[in-house]
């Protein structure tokens, strides 16, 4: 994936546009809420798209943005905080404005103020998908070093304390998919993390999926928290027709938190 800002965003979306496909995009994109998306997984681009076939439209997305689209108008970041302005006395810009849901997929880094205003942006009612995958499992044939290869194993933010988590990773666990419960059904993991409540007084946060899953209320927002990627890596973990994936992404986005943590 091609990390982008909210322009680019608009520039691709645009680009879908004229490609056309199905009911009219304007139609469409009504019915979808805004998702932004901080990744280094290839989910927006595929890895090895060309940038002129992308300015093309040429570029066919990969099957985890199709998959995801079907539910939200994807909004791909490359910071959270505020970016400064080219003009003299002239606004910053804030690349999560208007934005109420929000997926950070494996990100290379946060930065200090990419905690802050991610801290700042759920405790004021934002909702956020967070996977930090300690041991990525997918294939990617790219050479360490390439801006467009993965974080293999996912860097902690600080933010991730502060609502009081913690992930540990047990390297002796065997390379096998397993099935834990979440949400009334079934979610494919393979090589995750393990979460652990370090400071309740944080956050008010419930573990699932054999503590692979934390869903925290953090102010006026909430966080789902996974120690896995694996159903953004590989399409038949994802379930028929995404099923395991819109599982997940449901319960992310579609439970509005109630009450409010101050800590």
């Amino acid at each position: 994936m091609r990390r982008c800002n909210r322009a680019c965003a608009l520039l691709a979306g645009a680009l879908l546009m004229l490609a056309g496909c199905g009911a009219p995009a304007e139609t469409a994109a009504a019915a979808r809420p805004d998702l932004g998306l901080m990744t280094s997984l290839p989910l927006y681009w595929q890895a090895d798209a060309a940038m002129a076939d992308i300015a093309a439209g040429q570029s066919p997305p990969p099957w985890q943005r199709q998959l995801i689209e079907t539910r939200h108008v994807l909004v791909p970041l490359d910071t959270l905080s505020a970016i400064p302005a080219l003009a003299p006395n002239a606004p910053e810009t804030d690349p999560l404005a208007g934005i109420t849901r929000l997926a950070v997929i494996q990100p290379r880094g946060l930065s200090p103020a990419d905690n802050v205003a991610l801290d700042d942006w759920v405790r004021a009612g934002g909702r956020l998908l967070l996977a930090l995958d300690p041991a990525l499992t997918g294939d990617y044939d790219l050479p360490l070093g390439d801006p467009r290869r993965p974080v293999d194993s996912a860097l902690i933010p600080p933010v991730v304390e502060r609502w009081g988590l913690a992930i540990r990773f047990h390297e002796a666990q065997p390379l096998a998919v397993i099935a834990a419960p979440f949400a009334g059904d079934e979610i494919p993991l393979a090589l995750p993390g393990r979460i652990a409540i370090a400071d309740p007084a944080r956050a008010d946060c419930v573990l699932a999926a054999q503590d692979a899953i934390a869903t925290c209320r953090v102010g006026k927002g909430q966080v789902t928290l996974i120690a896995d990627a694996a159903l953004f890596e590989h399409a038949e973990l994802a379930g028929e027709d995404g099923a395991a994936l819109a599982r997940l992404l449901g319960a992310a986005f579609d439970q509005a938190p109630s009450g409010e943590i101050t800590g």
